[in-house]
Formats: structure tokens, C-alpha cells, sequence
């Protein structure tokens, strides 16, 4: 349903009090709070379709089809539970819309069947969505109240999974572009950034800055041209949380930026973002699209005068790009390599002219505190960080997906509560804050008010929000090894304490991890003065180092040092991982009163370690072995045993 343009203005203007009874069931239906047809809505983000998706969609068009029913089928975002995908809603005319999880193709026929016949499947029903007005399902709890969803508090995730990212109606219906309409006929410039100074509204890309203070100095630097930039580069392993709100909802981020760049009195905006990204980039394309044929963007916006342009612009995936000198770099045609500061993007950044750049989450949180005030969003969450703050769980959680929780919450709260902790009969080990330049956590420490500040005293952050759940599977020294790797690989290599400082870091939990075998001259004694000497290097990474990249590589080592010694001394001393998960310190050995002869081990065996004759006990060679474990895996006999 496309509404005309007049109308959409009236609705995005208009308090629902304004309104007539036409006018109201109108924007009923924009919103899809009310439906005339069976609606039946589909997660199609990335996590959505590697769950399979795909195959969902089109057994629900090949059902409806065969059987000449007349329903609508839309895309929506997701709801954050990951784990549940293939997420499927279902909303009948006059009734709540029901979640179920799980719907892979060939259970949709028995659960339309079912939805369709007014029973509904309890097994795979998640709950259904409250709307004023409609007829709740008997026996289904609203999905508020839910352990995930309780103590969650959806402000930039609140129509994630509920509207159809590829239609402007629906998100205006919600209230949508009400806040950006408001600024450009009631507002200055300089009002608006007084406005987000006096939210409390802080950068969500880990530091913290506060982002009216930021808009202020821009806007105050004089300049004929200024730029806002949007960085969705989003380059942490775990976190996804940006990408997320892109493909759920990519009207408000257009909103928020349009926002953003009125402020600072910029009539340009770039939203810089990953290439891979290709769901994103496509949804983002099209609402751009829609907003200029809505007269949204362009020159005279609604003749108030105002002139907005917002392109896109697709980065190479470089992690170093994420910090906002790279990123200009890298906008401008360049090599993505930080520059030193001062001066910073604010007086002097992309095409040398005053430029801000915030990240998706920041942009997104604008049209509730335009649309609610300042004072709304300063009652959410702590005082010295209002608002709250989204996070993507992932790894060994029970849950994973995202959730957004008032700033101040607990990590246990997070991990523990409302995505159910580990699986039962694990033991948690840690949480790994902040992607791979992050934070290692122990348990200890997870009840924690998540602050800035409080993080900090601890000599911890929250980087952009990823955590990783770590049960006792897991080696926290292999988990850091893989971070130190991966710095070293990411560094540009224009600053030597990055450069040289992540080789360094990645050559000595090379060395820890390595086959005794390898290095037979290296004492436990040299093994350790290695890392004796991490504190050191840490302290020069962060106080040389040219962008955060360098400054924070040093972090998972540090933290875990701090908090899993006995695990680096177990590698260390002991040659061996508690975990068992390195591979290089596992030896194989064949009991041969158990070994049939069967041969499937050295038939398996990628390194060729194995030998013997058919029917008599086999034999693994040492000095080929690598350690994988694969013929533990295969041997049917329990004939093999690591030491």
C-alpha cells in the first residue's frame, strides 16, 4: 500500500489526536497494526536466510498459491533471537501477529494449516505481538513478556522484526520522519545539537564521546561546505549489531543522519559501509531511492528551504578503515591509514572541510530524542551515559542475537538472565568484550554496571558492543592468540609501535602455543619472559600508536593475563592446554591392546601420521602428527588417547 504523498506528510506531522476515524484506520493499515488479508512475514536478513529463509519464502508463496488463498507476503528484519531462525509472523485480520521460530520449509504447510484453522502450534509458537484493538491468541504470552525481551528496553530495535524495511509508509505509520519534519520547520541548527547536548547521548562505537559536543564544534568551525558521515564499516568479528539495524530498519538510520546533518548545517552525507554488506547496501539503496521520490531528500526539503543529499559509499572490509581518519582516507580515494590528530575530522576532515562522523547505532537513537525530548531519553539508563545500549551475544550462550538494555545494566543481567547463560552442564568461563582489539571478563567481575566510566576503572570497555560467551570448552589463550594474529594482520603498518607491537604480540602466543617438539631448544623460562615483557610492549602500543587499532591490540592479551594467569601458565610450564583445544601441545597415541586394525584413522589422517597393516594394531608417528584429533574423532574402538 503506497499511500500519496500528502497524506504521508499529514500522518508524519500529526499527533494521532489530529487525526479523523478515515485517517486513523488509514494509518492502522500503513502501520499493519490492523490487516484486511492474512499477512505473513518472513526474516530476510542475513541471519534469517543462512538459517534458510530462502526456501521458507517460497513455501509459503508455493502454499498459498496451490491452494488459491489470497494473503500478503512481506520481508521483515529480525527480532534478535538468532538462535530461533527461520523467524516466521503471522498476523489474521482482526487478531495479534504470532511469532513461531524455527520454520524451515517443510514445516509450513502444517503450521498454516494450523494458524489458518485458528489452533495454534505450541511448540513453535515464540508469542505475539499486543496491538490495541485486535483480538489476542488464548495460551500465547505477549512476546514482553518473554525472559529475552522483559528486561530488554527497544529503542533503536523497536520496529527490528516488526515492519517491512523496504516500505517508508509503514515506518512513517509508526511515527517515522515525525522527528525530522519537526527540526526543519520549528528548529535551528544550533538548537538541535543544544538538544542532543542535553540528552547525554554518547558515541556507541566504544569511546564514549559525547555527540552533541561533537556536532557543536563542527558547527561552529566556519566552512562552506560540511559533511556528516555515517560509519557502517562495522569491521569487529562477533558484532553485528549495525548490520543488523541496516537491514531491519534502514529508514530510521536515514532519518537520524538527515538529523544529524541538519544540524551541523551540512547538505551532504555519506554512509560509508562494508562491501560484503550486500542485504544492507541493497535496502539502504532502495530507501534512499524512496525518500527522493517522496521529496524527503533533494533540494527545498517540504520548501523548508533545506538541501540534503545522502550517498553510499562501499569500503573494502578493511578492520583499519572503522577508525574515522582511515575512513576519510579511504572516502577521499586513498589508502585506508590513520593520520595523527590533531587536527580532528570536526574542524579539518574529509576534503580537508569540518566533518562528523558517527556511527549507525549513535544516528539511530536521534528521532526518539527529537521525537520524545531530551529529558525522555536522559530518564533511560545511567546518568552518566543515558539511553541504552545494543548488544550482539554470541558464541556459547544458550541465545545468541541481539538485545539492548539501558546503559547501567549488568553483564549478568545480559548473559546470564535474558540470553539463559551457558548450556546446562557447562561452566562459564568468560565473556570477551569488544571484538578482537576487546576485553577479556571473568566471572567474577560480570556484575558490573555497564558504564563507560565503570568498565574503565576496572581496565576494561565495551568496545562496540559484541560479546562473545565462553564456556570451559574454550582456551582463552588460543581465543587471544587468534586476536593477536589477527591485529598483526590488520595493522597498515604506518606507525612502527603498531606495527612492529601486534608482530611481536603474535609471535610470542605463536610460541606458547606451539608443539614443544618445534622449538626444542626454548626453555619454560624463555617461554615465559616473553610475556613478562607484554606489559611493556602494551604500554608503548598505546602510548605511540596512531589510531585504536594499535592502542587497544594489547587488550585481550592484557586482560586475560590479568584475570586467566594459570591458563598462560599451563601452556607455559606445563605444555599443555586444560581446554585440550591446542591442537600443537595434544600427542596421540593408539592403545594397542584396543586397535582393531580397522585402518579408518589412517585413512582420515590429513597429515599422513599413521601407519600399520590391516587387521593388526596401527601406530601414530610423532614427528608427523599436528595434533587435530581427527582420529580420536573416527576410532570407533576408544583405541586412541591423547596426552
Amino acid at each position: 500500500m503506497k499511500p500519496d504523498k500528502e497524506f504521508l506528510f499529514r500522518l508524519a506531522q500529526a499527533e494521532p489526536s489530529e487525526l479523523d476515524g478515515k485517517a486513523l484506520e488509514q494509518m492502522a493499515l500503513l502501520s499493519r497494526r490492523t490487516v484486511r488479508k492474512p499477512l505473513i512475514m518472513l526474516n530476510s536478513t542475513t541471519p534469517g536466510m543462512a538459517a534458510g529463509a530462502g526456501a521458507t519464502r517460497q513455501a509459503v508463496r508455493s502454499y498459498l498459491q496451490e491452494r488459491g488463498m489470497d494473503a500478503e507476503v512481506s520481508e521483515t528484519g529480525s527480532i534478535g533471537l538468532t538462535t530461533e531462525e527461520p523467524v516466521l509472523s503471522i498476523q489474521l485480520p482482526g487478531r495479534t501477529r504470532l511469532f513461531f521460530s524455527k520454520v524451515t520449509a517443510e514445516r509450513v504447510p502444517a503450521l498454516l494449516d494450523d494458524v489458518f484453522h485458528s489452533s495454534i502450534p505450541s511448540g513453535q509458537v515464540i508469542g505475539q505481538l499486543p496491538v490495541e484493538g485486535q483480538e489476542s491468541w488464548n495460551d500465547v504470552r505477549n512476546l514482553g513478556e518473554l525472559p529475552f525481551f522483559a528486561l530488554q528496553e527497544r529503542i533503536v530495535l523497536e520496529h527490528c522484526g516488526i515492519i517491512d524495511p523496504f516500505s517508508l509508509a509503514e515506518y512513517v505509520g509508526r511515527g517515522g520522519y515525525s522527528a525530522f519534519l519537526k527540526i526543519i520547520r520549528s528548529y535551528t541548527f544550533s538548537e538541535v545539537c543544544e538538544m542532543v547536548i542535553r540528552s547525554g547521548l554518547r558515541g556507541r562505537s566504544g569511546g564514549g564521546f559525547p555527540t552533541g559536543e561533537k556536532w557543536k564544534a563542527a558547527a561552529d568551525t566556519p566552512s562552506d561546505q560540511k559533511y556528516l558521515i555515517c560509519n557502517a564499516e562495522e569491521s569487529d568479528p562477533g558484532a553485528f549489531m549495525d548490520r543488523s539495524l541496516m537491514e531491519g530498519n534502514p529508514f530510521q538510520l536515514l532519518e537520524g543522519i538527515a538529523i544529524g546533518a541538519y544540524a551541523i548545517g551540512s547538505n551532504r552525507a555519506y554512509i560509508y559501509i562494508r562491501s560484503e554488506f550486500r542485504d544492507a547496501i541493497a535496502r539502504i539503496e532502495h530507501a534512499i531511492h524512496e525518500l527522493r521520490d517522496y521529496g524527503l531528500l533533494g533540494d527545498n526539503i517540504l520548501e523548508s528551504g533545506y538541501n540534503l543529499q545522502i550517498s553510499l559509499r562501499k569500503g573494502p572490509g578493511a578492520f583499519v578503515c572503522g577508525e574515522e581518519t582511515a575512513l576519510i582516507a579511504s572516502l577521499e580515494g586513498r589508502r585506508g591509514m590513520p593520520a595523527p590528530k590533531p587536527p580532528y575530522p570536526v574542524t579539518s576532515g574529509y576534503l580537508g572541510r569540518p566533518t562528523v562522523v558517527n556511527n549507525v547505532e549513535t544516528l539511530s537513537n536521534l528521532p526518539g530524542i527529537i521525537r520524545n525530548g531530551p529529558d525522555w531519553f536522559r530518564s533511560i539508563g545511567h546518568e552518566t551515559c543515558p539511553g541504552t545500549k545494543v548488544f550482539s551475544i554470541s558464541g556459547r550462550s544458550r541465545i545468541t542475537g541481539l538485545v539492548e538494555v539501558p546503559t547501567g545494566t549488568t553483564f549478568d543481567v545480559i548473559v546470564n538472565e535474558i540470553t539463559g547463560g551457558v548450556e546446562r552442564g557447562r561452566e562459564l568461563k568468560a565473556i570477551h568484550v569488544g571484538g578482537p582489539l576487546g576485553y577479556m571478563v571473568p566471572p567474577a567481575l560480570l556484575d558490573l554496571e555497564v558504564t563507560y566510566e565503570n568498565l574503565k576503572k576496572h581496565q576494561l570497555g565495551m568496545g562496540s558492543g559484541g560479546i562473545v560467551v565462553l564456556d570451559d570448552r574454550t582456551c582463552v589463550v588460543s581465543m587471544v592468540r587468534y586476536f593477536a594474529e589477527y591485529a598483526d594482520r590488520q595493522s597498515c603498518g604506518k606507525c612502527i609501535p603498531c606495527r612492529e607491537g601486534t608482530r611481536r604480540m603474535a609471535e610470542v602466543m605463536q610460541r606458547i602455543c606451539s608443539k614443544p617438539s618445534e622449538e626444542p631448544e626454548q626453555t619454560a623460562l624463555e617461554r615465559f619472559r616473553g610475556i613478562a615483557e607484554m606489559e611493556g610492549l602494551a604500554a608503548v602500543m598505546k602510548d605511540a600508536s596512531l589510531c585504536g587499532l594499535g592502542q587497544n591490540a594489547p587488550n585481550p592479551v592484557m586482560s586475560s593475563l590479568r584475570y586467566f594467569m594459570e591458563e598462560y601458565e599451563a601452556h607455559v610450564f606445563d605444555r599443555n592446554c586444560p581446554a585440550n583445544i591446542c591442537t600443537s601441545l595434544r600427542s596421540w597415541f593408539i592403545d594397542v591392546d584396543l586397535c582393531t586394525g580397522c585402518s579408518i584413522c589412517a585413512k582420515r589422517c590429513p597429515a599422513e601420521a599413521i601407519i600399520g597393516t590391516p587387521r593388526h594394531p596401527y601406530f601414530i608417528v610423532q614427528e608427523k602428527c599436528i595434533g587435530c584429533g581427527i582420529c580420536f574423532e573416527v576410532c570407533k574402538f576408544s583405541a586412541v588417547f591423547s596426552k
